[in-house]
């Protein structure tokens, strides 16, 4: 049986905006006031982007300043026919047929040098 391939969304940017916060600025003085000191562009990817690592101190704040629960900002989602990639064959062995199908014209072109007569 095959487990389902999970990942998550990230709606802190929907949370801000439903609590009247349009700016990403306006989260600074707020984590500050529970001791997390970002920079500007820190505070601008955690709300524009979506985090691949998080301090749980980050986010225990967000979700005490924004008076929200954990899945008001992450909601878990499964990834739609994530399939596992295909293994490719080790470079001194194995087909290169399966490798290079569905490539077509796309496939380079081996360079040929050719010599000059000097």
């Amino acid at each position: 049986m095959a487990t389902a391939k999970l990942d998550y969304q990230w709606h802190l940017r929907k949370v801000m905006a439903d609590r009247g916060m349009f700016s990403t600025t306006d989260l600074m003085e707020p984590l500050e006031e529970r001791g997390i000191k970002l920079s500007s562009s820190q505070v601008y990817r955690l709300v524009v982007e979506r985090p691949e690592r998080l301090s749980l101190k980050i986010l225990m704040a967000l979700l005490d300043l924004l008076d929200c629960r954990m899945e008001d900002l992450i909601e878990p989602v499964s990834v739609a026919g994530a399939k596992s990639r295909p293994k490719k064959a080790a470079a001194s062995g194995g087909s290169t047929e399966s490798l290079s199908s569905g490539l077509g014209s796309l496939r380079p072109k081996r360079a040929r040098i050719a010599g000059g007569d000097t």
